[in-house]
Order: structure tokens, then C-alpha cells, then sequence
């Protein structure tokens, strides 16, 4: 559990990046007293958590509304109401949700999701517990559904899970919304849902953007896409065209967006869970969703029609299972016109490109590359003008894959690129919105002929985002978050006898024109020994 010294240095973090962010000068974190970890995982350990920053929050008065309370022990989904805080009107500075949970005993990690008003607002993984129980929490803001907040809505949760003789933990959970005052921030004019693969838009939509919560989990071999081969190799998860994948969003069944799925780990993942008792790695507690800029499209979408809008993972074998992609549309609307028309003026879509190579021998090799580009622009005339959007987005991957007879050692070292540029040209200088990530993936798990299994596995979420006006730099950032793991247990004996050790790392670091945040978080044997500000 969270020692006092610990829960003061979050705090104080806490309080740091809310300076950091608007509020004033940063202080330094307190470093902790010297810890000395056990020789090896007992029964209990330190409660989750990430190096990521607290979501910053403003000085202003604040509401809050419970949005769920709930239990999990099978498939079925809390439901409740929603009802908008009466006391802080209707127009916030900014919403944050929070998810407290706790869960002990046995249990696997769990995927869950939370909806209001059929908007998919939060999508999470759990940790895997110690006996003695652990407790986390997870913070997003979600300003930009606003929209939504401001009616009653029903509410939908659900954490799947199985609760019997052998798997014992019950998830608990409770969410809350935090409303604050103090000005009305900029936010979609609407937020909408697909009505049986159809979306129809306001007529006076001037941008659109969807975005896609996409996972691949469940169980099989989708959970772990990015070790797929093909038919022809020997391994246990086959893939007819291997392990490359690529989210794609087809509007009236013409491609208007391509993205790289992150290789989300969750905390059971690559065979060892005290690689992520403590540090879960990127993104496995709150996952982002794709973003696809659809603006070009607003013309043929404007005319009050509904429109199918269809999104697909390319590289899944037919009638496989394994991905979920809910939906959400964000529209702004243009305040001065019933109507806004336009056109989709340009549309390069290239083939996909790369395909991988099996090589066979005592080590098993596959090597893949992969990648394909899309450009499409289009205008619209607005009230203010005509303006024209062009979006262009480049994704690649390249990996190797080896593994041996029987998989007692299998290794994977791979990278993902997404890189995207959105310009806007219409009244007034041309803005231009650069964003390149970067997703790294590079392990060894090896299981001896000891039994003792160990994994060792370095993990990488990178961005940098650069807005530009008449070519003059504006706003920037770069980020890099890091996970590195180190893991041994002896496997397939009863959870006394694994005497596990292990030592886990995250750096998350980000800095641009708004400052700086740099947190790196160590654990031993499932103590926190380190917990570090670096600006």
C-alpha cells in the first residue's frame, strides 16, 4: 500500500503541474527516504501507478456528479442516469473524470468502458491484484464532450469479469465528473454516435472529426497482434498476411483516414505479470482513441443525409474476432449559417505496400515492413469565407520476430510510425498542424529449462506536434513516455512457490511551449524506490 512519504510526493507532483500549466513557478519533488525492497515478491505490493501528469484542474469553483458506483463480477453493465450539475451552470472551463478501483485476491486484468448518453467518454484496463487487494485511480479530461454533459443521459459501465471459486476478485469502482467554472472553454458543437453504421450531421457542420477507441483484446490472438505470423511459420497466433495492422475509417465506403493501432501491453501481458504489478505500461489505463480529421468530407456530408461510416482493421484474418472501434463524431458548426456546402476536391489514396518474410532454422525469423499513405483535401464556404482542409497521413511498421521450437524464447523488436499533417487554408494565414508519433516494442521472453521464466521488455509512446502559421512555428511538444521491465518467476508451480523478482521503470517526459513535465517512477519486488521530478 501507498506509505505516507509516497502519498506526499504525489501531491506535491500533483501540485507542481498544476502550477506548471498556468498557476505559477514549479517546485521540485521531494525525493523519498531510502527504501529497501524485499528479495523477491510477496503478497502484497505498492498500489498502482503511472508516471503521466495529473490532469491540471483551475482555481475556480467546482461541481461534482458520481456518473457510476459499481461491483464487477460477471459481463453485465452497471446502468444509471445522469443528470448536469445544477449549481455550476452550463458552460465549463473544464470536466475531469476520475476512476477510483480497487480489487484483491485473484483476478485477470479487465477491459472496460463507460458511455453516457451512448458516447464513449472512458475506455480502461485494470491491474492484476496481490492477495492483500490493491487500489488505483485514473484521471482524463473530457472537456470536449461538454455537449453532452449539459442534458440527462443514461449511463452504461461495464468492466467484464468472472468471479467464481478460482478467480475471486471483485472489481470496485466508483467514477466521478468534476465540473469547473470560470469561462466556457472551446468545445465541439456536438458529439454524435453512428445510428446503425450511419451518421447524419448538422447542415451547417464546418469540421468534423471522428474518434475511434480501437483495442484489439479479448482473449485470443488479437490481444497480441503484433506477434501474428504467417500461416506458413510455426507458432501458436497466425495471421495470413502477419502482424501488420491498420485502422481504417471509410466514409459511404470511400477511405477518408488510415492510422497505426497502438501496441497497447496490458498488465497480464507478454506472459508476465510482475512486469506490470505496480507500472502498467503506456496507455493501458487510459486508452486514447485514433483521431481522424474528416473536414474534407464535410461538403458531401452536409447535406442532411445519413452517411454509412465504416471502420475496419486491415491485417485481421476473415472472421476473426478481437477488436472493439466505437465511434464517436465530433462536428463544430458554423453559428452564422443554415447551410454550408463544399466539396471533396482531392483523393490520393496509395496501395499498401510491404509484406512479410519468413525464414526458417533453429531460430525462426520474421521480418516485416509495412506502410501506406493517404491525402485527402476538400473546402467548404462558410460564413466567414471558403475554407480549405488538406489532410495527409503516412503509417509504416517495421519488426523482427524470432522465436525457437516450442516459443521458449521469443523476441519481437518493432516500431510503428503515424505521421499526419493538417492544413488549413481559408480566411486569414494558413495554419498547419504537424503530428508524428512513434511506437516502439522491443522484448526477449525466455523460459529455461528450469521453469523460471523471464522477460525483459522496453516499451516507447513518442509525439511531437508542431502548429505553424505562415510558416512560423507556434505552438509545439514533444513527448516520451518509457517503460522498461525486467521479470522472473519460475512458472506453472502454485503463486508461493514462483519466487518472483523484478525491476520496473517509466520515464514520462514532456516539454514544449507550455513548460515542462518530467516524472520517472522505479519499483523492486514490487516496492517503490524511486519517484523522481526532473524539471
Amino acid at each position: 500500500m501507498r506509505s505516507r512519504i509516497i502519498m506526499s510526493m504525489l501531491t506535491a507532483l500533483a501540485l507542481a503541474v498544476s502550477l506548471l500549466l498556468g498557476a505559477g513557478p514549479v517546485s521540485a519533488a521531494t525525493p523519498s527516504a531510502a527504501v529497501v525492497p524485499p528479495s523477491e515478491f510477496g503478497t502484497d505490493w505498492h498500489d498502482p501507478l503511472t508516471a503521466a501528469p495529473p490532469v491540471s484542474r483551475p482555481d475556480s469553483r467546482s461541481c461534482e456528479v458520481t456518473l457510476a458506483e459499481a461491483q464487477f463480477r460477471d459481463f453485465t453493465p452497471y446502468r444509471g442516469a445522469y443528470t448536469p450539475p445544477s449549481a455550476c451552470g452550463d458552460r465549463w472551463s473544464k470536466v475531469v473524470l476520475r476512476l477510483d478501483g480497487k480489487v484483491g485476491g485473484r483476478q485477470f486484468d479487465r477491459l472496460g468502458y463507460l458511455h453516457v448518453g451512448g458516447v464513449e467518454i472512458f475506455r480502461t484496463s485494470t491491474p492484476e491484484p496481490s492477495p492483500d487487494g490493491v487500489q488505483w485511480s485514473v484521471e482524463k479530461d473530457v472537456t470536449r464532450y461538454s455537449e453532452t454533459f449539459r442534458q440527462n443521459r443514461d449511463v452504461e459501465m461495464l468492466i467484464g469479469n468472472v468471479v467464481d471459486d478460482t478467480y475471486t476478485g471483485v472489481i470496485d469502482v466508483k467514477v466521478t465528473l468534476t465540473f469547473y467554472t470560470g469561462g466556457s472553454a472551446r468545445t465541439p458543437d456536438r458529439v454524435l454516435t453512428l445510428k446503425d453504421g450511419t451518421l447524419t450531421t448538422p447542415p451547417n457542420s464546418e469540421r468534423l472529426v471522428a474518434e475511434v477507441y480501437a483495442t484489439g483484446s479479448g482473449g485470443g490472438c488479437e490481444e497480441y497482434w503484433y506477434l501474428t505470423v504467417p500461416d506458413s511459420a510455426p507458432y501458436s497466433c497466425k495471421a495470413a498476411g502477419g502482424h501488420y495492422r491498420e485502422v481504417q475509417i471509410t466514409v459511404d465506403g470511400r477511405l477518408a483516414g488510415i492510422a497505426a493501432p497502438f501496441p497497447t501491453v496490458w498488465t497480464g501481458g507478454w506472459s508476465n505479470p510482475f512486469l506490470w504489478y505496480v507500472i502498467p505500461g503506456p496507455r493501458a489505463f487510459d486508452i486514447k482513441p485514433i483521431t481522424y480529421d474528416l473536414t474534407p468530407f464535410a461538403g458531401i456530408l452536409d447535406d442532411g443525409r445519413p452517411h454509412r461510416i465504416e471502420v475496419s482493421v486491415a491485417g485481421v484474418p476473415a472472421g476473426q474476432t478481437g477488436w472493439s472501434t466505437p465511434v464517436n463524431v465530433l462536428v463544430w458548426q458554423d453559428a452564422k449559417s443554415a447551410r454550408v456546402t463544399g466539396k471533396l476536391t482531392a483523393h490520393q489514396a496509395g496501395e499498401p505496400a510491404g509484406s512479410p518474410v519468413y525464414t526458417p532454422g533453429t531460430e525462426h525469423r520474421l521480418d516485416t515492413e509495412g506502410g501506406h499513405r493517404l491525402t485527402v483535401a476538400g473546402y467548404v464556404d462558410t460564413s466567414h469565407g471558403r475554407v480549405t482542409t488538406t489532410v495527409s497521413r503516412t503509417v509504416a511498421n517495421t519488426s523482427v520476430h524470432r522465436w525457437t521450437d516450442g516459443e521458449n524464447r521469443d523476441s519481437l523488436d518493432a516500431i510503428w510510425t503515424d505521421d499526419q499533417a493538417v492544413t488549413v487554408d481559408g480566411p486569414g494565414p494558413a495554419r498547419v498542424t504537424r503530428t508524428d508519433r512513434a511506437y516502439t516494442m522491443e522484448g526477449t521472453t525466455t523460459l529455461g529449462a528450469n521453469g523460471r521464466l523471464r522477460t525483459v521488455l522496453t516499451l516507447g509512446d513518442r509525439a511531437a506536434v508542431v502548429e505553424t502559421r505562415d510558416g512560423r512555428r507556434g505552438a509545439w511538444s514533444r513527448l516520451d513516455d518509457t517503460y522498461t521491465g525486467d521479470a522472473t518467476y519460475t512458472a506453472d508451480v502454485p503463486r508461493d512457490q514462483r519466487h518472483a523478482v523484478g525491476t520496473t521503470s517509466e520515464r514520462y517526459r514532456l516539454y514544449g511551449s507550455q513548460g515542462c513535465y518530467d516524472r520517472r517512477l522505479t519499483t523492486v519486488q514490487g516496492m517503490l524506490t524511486e519517484d523522481r521530478d526532473g524539471c
